[in-house]
């Protein structure tokens, strides 16, 4: 089948941009593409899914379940357009490639502030959205059962009705390096992340904060442990609550957790020993802890001026979230703090050390954006609430970049890597794979119609 492209996006689509591309792909292949409403947000906006093919076997492609990772978009179309040129991936698999545009459209319209860009740290931070944990979809604290969010029945529905082999959920790493989340074994994943990430020039992280305590399948692949029931502090920091990630298990579905940085750091990498482990948990324990209390005397004098305003809560949710997390993540990491609840952390090396330190960062920074936002909404700054805020933030920033040398990787780099892990994840899931004799990607090089050269990135 002839396909013909969409134009390359050489930044993050919006809301309303996923829908115009994906219907302009289905109007060019009206035959093999079909795209349908399967639900409505909070707000009142389409959710739609593309679906590509016409197999009896379904897969299951999550894009937006996190309203500040937009990559994910990009990345759908990109598989749309792989599954309509590319046999191996459609009819001769006998799959239907189902292809959720936007999980959380809602959030993600909140972050359209940065979008389009300049992609600098301060820009990015201080326009950041993400709803509190219990507006987040993919969370299920009540179980499936209990789900209130739309955004959450629509995907619970969709997940009973396709009853898919493989689900995949689209996630971004704001500052780090690339990995993924498994709740089965796929052998042969890692070594095809390891390459499509050296290809393209993107770190894999190998020690992320979010896979701490779960068991590693390999280099930058990790195994999902089932839900288990805990506080919310636990479920914010460990996403160990039931999720729709676990929802279709019974079904035999492996769901796959793709996670593509948007700022690169080399260290999430180094897997070498780490000169003074403590001394270095030391430092980011004490910085989290005044960072935090920084944060909170700011939202002492911000909070009362927010009155009754729908628009300030929802900033005011996920402040108080990231404010409840940071002592307790301080304190379990504090070789000085001696809690019989808390559990020794694993070995670490220089990765682990690394992700850590940009783990409690991302806190504070993220809680500063968002009152950032909060003061300049009012329009009240009480006590000079603004400049102090601004001054954290280029502060926190130039550690990211300075300190940890984080450094921007182009939308397309990122769509890139995450399709390719997703189709070899797919292929894998299906039972299809063949790797290269020559254990070469089967993939064409990296010389995408879309791509940044290198000595302009």
């Amino acid at each position: 089948m002839e396909v013909c492209p969409l134009p390359p996006l050489l930044r993050y689509p919006t809301v309303d941009e996923l829908a115009a591309r994906a219907a302009a792909l289905v109007a060019r292949h009206p035959h093999h593409a079909r795209l349908r409403r399967v639900g409505t947000s909070r707000a009142g906006t389409p959710m739609w899914l593309l679906s590509v093919g016409h197999g009896s076997r379904h897969a299951l492609i999550v894009a937006g379940p996190h309203a500040n990772e937009p990559v994910g978009g990009a990345t759908v179309l990109r598989l749309a357009e792989r599954a309509l040129a590319d046999p191996r991936h459609g009819e001769d698999a006998d799959a239907t490639w189902n292809l959720l545009l936007c999980l959380d459209p809602d959030g993600s319209r909140h972050n359209e502030g940065w979008l389009s860009g300049p992609y600098t740290l301060g820009h990015y931070f201080r326009h950041f959205f993400r709803p509190g944990f219990l507006e987040q979809p993919e969370w299920l604290p009540d179980g499936a059962d209990g789900a209130a969010l739309p955004e959450t029945r629509t995907l619970l529905d969709l997940q009973d009705e396709l009853r898919p082999f493989f689900q995949c959920s689209l996630h971004g790493v704001d500052v780090g390096g690339a990995f993924v989340e498994l709740t089965r074994d796929l052998p042969g994943l890692a070594d095809d992340v390891a390459r499509t990430a050296a290809r393209l020039g993107i770190p894999r992280e190998l020690g992320p904060y979010d896979t701490l305590y779960w068991p590693r399948l390999g280099p930058a692949v990790y195994r999902i442990p089932p839900p288990r029931p805990g506080d919310l502090a636990a479920a914010i920091t460990e996403a160990a609550v039931e999720s729709t990630w676990y929802h279709p298990h019974d079904y035999g579905t492996v769901t796959a957790v793709v996670e593509a940085p948007m700022w690169g750091v080399t260290a999430v990498e180094d897997a070498s020993p780490p000169a003074d482990a403590d001394a270095v948990l030391r430092v980011v324990s004490r910085t989290l802890r005044r960072d935090t209390r920084l944060l909170e005397s700011i939202l002492a004098r911000v909070r009362p001026r927010a009155g009754g305003d729908p628009d300030a809560a929802r900033l005011l949710a996920p402040v108080d979230d990231y404010l409840l997390v940071g002592p307790g993540l301080a304190d379990s990491w504090d070789p000085d703090v001696h809690d019989g609840d808390t559990r020794s952390l694993p070995p670490l090396d220089i990765a682990r050390l690394t992700a850590l330190a940009l783990s409690a960062r991302r806190v504070a920074l993220r809680t500063a954006g968002l009152l950032h936002q909060l003061v300049t909404h009012t329009g009240r700054d009480p006590a000079d609430a603004l400049p102090e805020l601004d001054r954290l933030i280029d502060e926190w920033c130039a550690d990211y970049r300075d300190g940890y040398r984080a450094r921007w990787i182009p939308v397309v780099r990122q769509a890139e890597y995450q399709s390719r892990v997703v189709r070899t994840a797919f292929e894998l899931a299906a039972g299809r794979h063949r790797p290269c004799a020559d254990s070469r990607s089967s993939e064409p090089e990296w010389s995408s119609e879309a791509a940044v050269p290198l000595h302009r990135e």
